[in-house]
C-alpha cells in the first residue's frame, strides 16, 4: 500500500502543469492554444520570457524528485517506477485533460536522484544538438542512450531508472499533441526521430 501511495503521489505531483500555470498567471495565455500546443518550457519562453522560464523550470525539476526521494535509495526499483510515472503525469496531465509537455524538466529531477550521470547524457545531447540546429534529433539520441549508458555507470538499477524515464518520453514524441493528418509509419517515425511532423519546422528552433 505504501508503494502504491508513492507511485500515485509521484504521478499527480508530476502532473502539475507548472509551465501552463505560469503562462496563465503571468500572461493570461493557455499554452495548449499557442504554437504547436505543447505545454513546455520552450512555449513558455516565447510567451513569457526567460525569467518565468527559470521559475517554471525549477518547479518542473523539483516535482520530478518527489517520487524517487520518497522511495529512497534502498528501493531502486520503486524509485525508478516513481520517476517514470512522474514523467507520464507531466506528459499526459489529467489537469490538462491529457495534454502535457515532453518531460525534460521532471526527467532531470528524476535522474538527479536516481542516476545523476543521466542528466549529463540528456542535457549533453540536447546542447550539442542545439548547436547543429537539430534539437529534436538530439533529444531522441539522449533518451535512447539513457538506459545503456546508465547500465554502465550505475548497473542494473541505473538501466531501469533510465528506461523508466526514456520510455514515456519516447512515446510522447510519437503520440504528439494530436493524431497526424496522415497516419503512416513514415510520419510516426519522423515524429520519433525529430519530434515534429514531416514538413513542419523543429518547434524548439522556430
Amino acid at each position: 500500500m505504501v508503494e502504491a501511495g508513492i507511485l500515485l503521489l509521484a504521478f499527480f505531483v508530476g502532473a502539475i502543469p507548472f509551465s501552463n500555470l505560469v503562462a496563465t498567471r503571468s500572461r493570461g495565455v493557455d499554452l495548449r492554444t499557442t504554437g504547436s500546443g505543447t505545454v513546455s518550457g520552450t512555449a513558455l519562453y516565447r510567451v513569457a520570457g526567460f525569467r518565468w522560464l527559470v521559475v517554471s523550470g525549477i518547479l518542473d525539476v523539483a516535482k520530478g524528485t518527489v517520487g524517487p526521494l520518497l522511495a529512497g535509495s534502498g528501493r531502486p526499483t520503486l524509485a525508478a517506477f516513481a520517476g517514470g510515472v512522474a514523467i507520464v503525469g507531466h506528459d499526459w496531465s489529467p489537469f490538462l485533460r491529457g495534454h502535457g509537455g515532453r518531460g525534460v524538466g521532471p526527467a532531470i529531477g528524476v535522474l538527479l536522484i536516481n542516476a545523476w550521470p543521466g542528466v549529463i547524457v540528456l542535457l549533453g545531447c540536447m546542447v550539442i544538438a542545439r548547436v547543429v540546429r537539430q534539437t529534436g534529433l538530439g533529444g531522441f539520441v539522449g533518451e535512447v542512450l539513457l538506459a545503456p549508458v546508465l547500465a554502465i555507470t550505475n548497473g542494473p538499477a541505473g538501466a531501469l531508472a533510465g528506461g523508466a524515464v526514456a520510455v514515456p518520453m519516447l512515446v510522447k514524441r510519437i503520440a504528439g499533441n494530436a493524431r497526424p493528418a496522415t497516419q503512416t509509419w513514415h510520419v510516426y517515425a519522423h515524429r520519433l526521430l525529430y519530434d515534429h511532423d514531416p514538413g513542419e519546422p523543429d518547434p524548439s528552433m522556430s
